[in-house]
């Protein structure tokens, strides 16, 4: 096994294509796959699943990825330090649907020079969040735990050696529209949403009350639309007099002026916002500043 394998499997499994993974690391298809079946030889396992669509990890391959990953970054280290060879960095964060953590993002990447550091940040659903950070395809992720669901994601970080360290802790907000019946009220009583639809964000086949994104997600509503992106929840809003549960934490520079988060009146649910990252994992420096401009953001 050598580290040159170990590149090449990450840099398939980011691809999800072995011809887009050769046009990357400049080699001819035919020696990237010999490469790969011979590395599957060496370990015992299938790590990818070939098919006409391209290529997928197995359960084995996930696994043996995790420690890839975290073997080559260590070389990348290494060759930085001691060599003096530019290593080009990276970061990468996964989270649920909050334009804080990208307005985090975007005051990060302006820090540096996009030539020299690769950077990502992936807006999706919450069991991709913690499978990002588990396989270490993303250093941060970024979710809620609450009192209904608390018990069981703690189950499932602990399954996946995560840990969940806290941000800030908010309460309820109604997320809507300026121009909605209901936008010029103080605050709002879960009765008067029963005439307009809920929005939610689409968890997807592995969907469970306890992914959900929306706190209230046990409860039967009687009007729910499925989403899978913010541009398109905004619109529904707009469009449909919709609106969704929110933890109050609005950024106007890249949502805009157009919309409210007014609270849920008598109602003491908190949100606890926090950041999930791998078991005594010691952050990157960019992962630290990460985590610092999201903190300046929260705390503003």
């Amino acid at each position: 096994m050598t580290l040159q394998q170990l590149h090449y499997a990450i840099v398939i499994s980011e691809t999800g294509s072995m011809n887009k993974a050769a046009e990357l690391l400049y080699i001819a298809q035919p020696s990237l796959t010999s490469a790969m079946k011979e590395l599957e030889k060496e370990t015992g396992i299938t790590i990818f699943n070939r098919s006409g669509k391209g290529v997928s990890l197995t359960a084995d391959g996930m696994e043996f990825l995790t420690y890839a990953r975290q073997v080559y970054q260590q070389y990348e280290a290494l060759q930085e330090k001691y060599t003096g060879g530019k290593v080009r960095k990276k970061f990468g964060v996964s989270a649920q649907h909050y334009s804080f953590v990208t307005k985090a993002f975007v005051e990060l990447v302006r820090k540096f020079d996009t030539y020299d550091y690769e950077f990502a940040i992936r807006e999706t659903k919450t069991s991709e969040v913690i499978e990002d950070v588990r396989t270490l395809k993303s250093e941060i992720g970024i979710l809620y735990l609450s009192d209904f669901n608390s018990q069981i994601m703690q189950k499932l970080f602990q399954a996946n050696h995560l840990e969940f360290h806290s941000l800030i802790s908010c309460g309820i907000y109604i997320y809507l529209w300026k121009g909605h019946p209901l936008a010029k009220q103080d605050a709002i009583l879960f009765d008067q949403l029963s005439d307009y639809p809920c929005l939610t964000f689409e968890q997807g086949d592995r969907s469970s009350f306890y992914f959900a994104e929306e706190i209230f997600s046990m409860n039967d509503f009687a009007r729910v639309i499925k989403a899978s992106d913010r541009a398109t929840m905004l619109n529904l809003m707009k469009g449909l007099n919709g609106y969704t549960f929110c933890c109050g934490i609005i950024c106007d520079d890249l949502n805009g002026s157009d919309y409210a988060a007014l609270p849920l009146k008598d109602d003491h649910s908190i949100m606890q916002i926090g950041y999930i990252t791998r078991k005594h994992m010691t952050l990157s420096s960019l992962g630290e500043l990460y985590l610092q401009e999201l903190r300046n953001y929260l705390n503003h």
